[in-house]
């Protein structure tokens, strides 16, 4: 017996803040300014800009660089589909 979706509790979704290096390589790409880039990885790591500001070098990293990480998100979005009566009916 299939339980109906209103019957079932609501999704658990997992919120992980992003490491250090991710949120200054996101920081990196969004800003060219040093002090704006410690303001946004401490506002994506949700910590305080002097914990994040002995950690961001002191160099710009080059634009053409990509860091990848070796982390994965995955995320499905299930699309009911047509029902044969509804396309039979169209």
């Amino acid at each position: 017996m299939r339980k109906r979706a209103k019957d079932l509790p609501p999704p658990r979704v997992r919120k992980e803040p992003p490491t250090i290096e991710e949120a200054i390589s996101a920081a990196q790409d969004l800003s060219d300014d040093r002090e704006a880039q410690i303001e946004i990885a401490a506002g994506f790591m949700g910590v305080s800009i002097d914990e994040v500001r002995p950690l961001m070098p002191l160099r710009v990293k080059p634009a053409t660089s990509i860091i990848a990480g070796n982390r994965s998100v995955v995320v499905e979005r299930r699309v009911a589909r047509p029902s044969l009566r509804r396309i039979a009916a169209r």
